[in-house]
């Protein structure tokens, strides 16, 4: 390895650490993460593990491993929202860590920290870290169960089995069965590129299965004390429905098929072509080459490195592209298989053409992310634009040393193009989640039932959709209907969370109610450019409202 070269991985690293880290302590701004902290949350209320609950109702949509991780940290730490991101943040840098451990093992030392650094500089991995579902598990579950497969497929030793099967099986409880897609298609690529067709039903690989079934009990168990045993209970506003089932087929199968209890109306093969332009940002250019370059060599009987990657990653996105259900975020699991093969191609000597589109890819994202963070600050003009200068200073000490130390054109463009994302989401995490939060009336308003002199108070939501709201309050919040309401008499002192929708659904009706006060709301998740520019912002903006009867 270039010794010149480690110090600014070594730099990189550290920076991308603190970007991923700064926003740890960001309050919510989406409903998923709210919601998500909340079941964790109704976890520790009711002093349940295997049930999972929303509103006080039963909830189904997602397998438990995440909300038990959460849960843990609840106890460990207390329910706050950095706590509720902290084992999403570790299990980043266990996935930082695999990468860095496969990548060396196929490709060599220098190889890896490039993978490790085109991974935690990845546009969406990144903002995932802030805006927290279940992908930052995911991500260290995929690429750890395939190190220890890839292993274990050169050597059998009882320590490797054994994590295999448990990270696979934390996947799956996770996301669900389709992970495998990713895990176990990684290993076929892997046996069959090789010609290894003999090896594919090794006693090992049904061991394998085996012990993967064994660790995924749990979920089973789950599901079927809360959902199977009890035929009785309305899901998806039916009875007779059973958990186990939706985890095996509806949660998955039924939506690729579109004819699950939650669909979409269209998809677009093209979808993750297009999103990982951004998604993938900035390396997803090179990676698209690397691809290319990968498929050519064996197209031509040549022999790779590795074909866990290329195998794994392009089934996973090939599954993912051809399903109607899409969402950007899907693909962060496999973003280190993308980060191992785009690395050679970042460092390694290339054709004139692949010397030039590499430059160009590269710089192209160094100007454009910097350029795009001037802009948005000019428009959005926040409050207290401490963080961006503290951004600028370390982006000029940054670059400066870049210049000074790295002598090759590919580690420069290499270098600057992690720096500028790196740039742009530190200002993101800081300055700009931050004066998104300060429009975000669900939190205004659980500060205000909050407080001691309204403790009495019986809290509900009228919409499934509040759960920023139900997160930050400092009891539980039960759901009522809005057909409830309407007929609804108070025994006790009561408050009605109530969006901008059910307002005007109440008012429709002629419903009888008081308002106990209104705030102001940015009511979507995706930031439009109305709401970035201060002149205009006020047009996006509407009221949510804390009501009583």
């Amino acid at each position: 390895m270039n010794d010149k070269s480690k110090p600014l991985y070594i730099l990189l690293f550290v920076l991308a650490l603190v970007v991923n880290f700064a926003g740890i302590n960001v309050k919510f701004f989406t409903d998923d993460p709210g919601l998500y902290a909340s079941i964790s949350k109704s976890l520790i209320y009711r002093k349940e593990f295997w049930e999972l609950f929303t509103y006080n109702r039963d909830w189904l949509d997602k397998p438990h491993f995440p909300f038990w991780m959460v849960m843990l940290s609840f106890r460990l730490f207390g329910i706050t929202v950095w706590a509720y991101r902290l084992p999403a943040l570790l299990f980043f840098l266990l996935s930082l860590l695999y990468t860095w451990l496969f990548a060396k093992k196929h490709y060599g030392q220098e190889i890896a920290w490039i993978a490790v650094l085109i991974l935690a500089s990845s546009q969406h991995l990144i903002m995932s870290n802030t805006d927290v579902r279940a992908e930052p598990y995911l991500v260290a579950l995929v690429i750890g169960s395939i190190y220890h497969i890839s292993k274990l497929e050169e050597r059998f030793t009882l320590a490797d089995l054994l994590m295999a099967a448990l990270l696979t099986a934390c996947a799956i409880m996770t996301k669900g069965i389709f992970v495998i897609v990713a895990i176990y298609g990684a290993l076929l690529g892997q046996l069959v590129f090789q010609k290894k067709y003999n090896q594919i039903f090794k006693f090992k690989w049904i061991l394998l299965l085996l012990l993967t079934f064994v660790f995924t009990l749990p979920e089973f168990y789950a599901l079927y004390i809360q959902f199977d045993l009890h035929p009785e209970k309305t899901v998806f506003n039916k009875h007779h429905v059973s958990g186990i089932k939706w985890f095996l087929w509806d949660s998955q199968f039924g939506r690729f098929v579109n004819n699950g209890p939650i669909t979409r109306k269209s998809g677009d093969i093209f979808f993750y072509l297009h999103t990982l332009l951004w998604a993938f940002a900035p390396w997803c250019l090179m990676f698209y080459y690397a691809v290319y370059k990968n498929i050519k060599e064996i197209w031509l009987k040549r022999k790779l490195a590795e074909y866990y990657t290329i195998s794994g990653g392009l089934l996973l996105l090939l599954l993912f592209s051809l399903s109607r259900f899409q969402l950007p975020f899907y693909t962060n699991a496999i973003f280190p298989l993308f980060a191992i093969i785009t690395a050679p191609f970042c460092y390694k000597q290339l054709t004139r053409f692949g010397t030039s589109f590499r430059l160009a890819s590269l710089w192209v994202y160094a100007a454009l992310l910097p350029l795009a963070i001037f802009i948005i600050n000019y428009f959005l003009a926040p409050r207290q634009p401490v963080f961006l200068i503290i951004d600028c200073a370390a982006f000029a000490i940054v670059a400066s040393i870049i210049t000074f130390n790295a002598k090759t054109r590919h580690l420069r463009a290499f270098c600057f193009a992690c720096t500028a994302v790196l740039f742009a989401n530190f200002y993101l995490n800081t300055d700009f989640y931050n004066e998104v939060v300060a429009y975000k009336g669900q939190i205004k308003a659980a500060d205000y039932i909050n407080q001691k002199q309204l403790d009495k108070y019986r809290i509900y939501s009228l919409t499934y959709e509040n759960n920023v709201f139900q997160f930050y309050a400092n009891r539980p919040v039960d759901l009522m209907p809005l057909d409830s309401f309407i007929n609804f008499k108070p025994l006790a002192p009561t408050a009605f969370f109530v969006n901008h929708r059910s307002m005007d659904l109440l008012i429709r009706r002629r419903a009888d109610f008081k308002v106990i006060k209104a705030f102001q709301n940015y009511p979507q998740e995706n930031i439009s450019p109305v709401f970035i520019n201060k002149n205009t912002r006020g047009k996006m903006l509407d009221s949510v409202y804390l009501i009583s009867k």
